[in-house]
């Protein structure tokens, strides 16, 4: 299997694929697959585009709009985490992970899919450590804070990847794994970023719950994007453990290094994107403590047993198949002829892909919770199937931190 990774996208799909086409005629290969590892920005319109965190210098339409509305479609299946730089109301649609658009799948705030036979994890967003142990207390419209907080990684997707136990065989994540520059040429990295050297030195660059993924996880491939730079590197887990190799690729702009093609031995195809069986199991388990507002969240770190939703979850897919539900539009597309839009974002929008995979799971809708800035610990208490007990959670006191993020 031929798999493309691309670095921040930044909207611009059709310079991708192109040059994916362009690379496939060179070749003479066929690209199975495109992974991108953030700052994707699935803006389907104008009100989308408010709610991406850039300058207004950088607020574009760029290209995602016509994918979205069928003028164009992808011509390669592409799965994308989120990065610090998206159209948050639409990925806060799709929270579980879905299609953006036909044939391109966002994989959720955390996730973890099939592509034929190859496993593929992901998480979203950047860190911070002032909103680690907040819920998902955002909702549309967004404030000044709130539009950068919303894709601050929570502590609550990443426990929920820390249960994954299959081996996987591809992680992405926007942000690098703190510590990652001691396994690669850092030297060279600092002579072409020379402000990251302090970062470097005092071992401060990158994320430190993305670090202990990887090294809980240890994929064969990990990539990563945010930075805006190529840095590869090899890490190797204990003396005779496995390895995983790491790049970092760069942004989507001419002369840049933004994409890597890398070959995977798999099954014959067809290739398809199919729900994963554990991944489901673990979502099952953890939304009875979705944590939805501010208040500080956290979890002990010993394991939960999954087998029970496991044998739950495949009784389900078997019955109904692991292909995800079929994409549907929610929003307007841009229209070129009528560039300005007179709406407003006045809430979350109920995405019939997220509402029929919570009704596969038996699962409680619980993304348009207006209680975002109670102290409610969480509002699916309710709900039917397997529950955590109050003692697997600790709820220390509120976090006085609240340093502003200029991401």
């Amino acid at each position: 299997m031929k798999i493309a990774v691309e670095g921040c996208m930044h909207g611009e799909l059709d310079i991708v694929y192109d040059t994916l086409r362009r690379l496939e005629e060179a070749e003479g290969i066929k690209i199975d697959l495109l992974l991108c590892c953030g700052d994707f920005q699935a803006v389907r319109n104008t009100d989308d585009l408010r709610c991406v965190n850039v300058p207004l210098k950088y607020r574009n339409m760029n290209s995602f709009w016509k994918y979205y509305s069928g003028q164009a479609v992808a011509p390669y299946p592409t799965i994308f985490i989120g990065g610090n730089h998206e159209a948050s109301n639409y990925l806060w649609e799709l929270y579980y992970g879905g299609w953006a658009a036909p044939n391109i799948y966002f994989l959720g705030f955390a996730g973890v899919v099939k592509f034929g036979n190859i496993r593929i994890g992901g998480l979203s967003g950047i860190h911070k450590q002032h909103n680690y142990h907040s819920g998902h207390y955002e909702r549309p419209p967004y404030n000044e804070q709130t539009i950068r907080s919303v894709y601050h990684v929570r502590h609550y997707d990443v426990l929920k990847l820390m249960h994954v136990k299959e081996p996987l065989d591809i992680f992405l994540s926007h942000d690098w794994p703190l510590g990652i520059t001691e396994y690669g040429n850092w030297q060279e990295l600092i002579r072409a970023k020379n402000h990251f050297e302090a970062e470097v030195n005092n071992r401060t660059l990158g994320s430190k719950p993305a670090a202990e993924l990887l090294n809980k996880l240890k994929p064969p491939y990990w990539f990563s994007a945010h930075l805006h730079c190529r840095f590869p590197a090899i890490i190797q887990h204990g003396e005779n453990g496995p390895t995983t190799k790491f790049l970092a690729l760069d942004k989507c702009f001419r002369g840049r290094n933004f994409l890597q093609v890398i070959d995977i031995p798999s099954n014959p195809g067809p290739y398809e994107i199919h729900y994963d069986e554990e991944w489901l199991a673990i979502t099952r388990r953890f939304n009875s403590v979705f944590p939805l507002t501010r208040r500080r969240f956290t979890m002990r770190d010993e394991q939960l047993d999954t087998q029970d939703d496991r044998q739950w979850v495949r009784s389900k897919l078997n019955a109904r198949g692991f292909k995800p539900f079929d994409f549907v539009q929610t929003a307007p597309s841009f229209n070129p002829s009528n560039p300005v839009s007179n709406s407003s974002i006045t809430g979350s929008c109920r995405n019939p892909q997220t509402e029929s995979f919570l009704q596969l799971l038996e699962l409680p809708y619980l993304l348009d919770s207006s209680n975002s800035e109670g102290d409610e610990r969480n509002e699916s208490s309710s709900q039917p199937g397997n529950t955590l007990g109050d003692e697997d959670i600790e709820l220390p006191d509120e976090d006085e931190d609240a340093a502003d993020d200029d991401e």
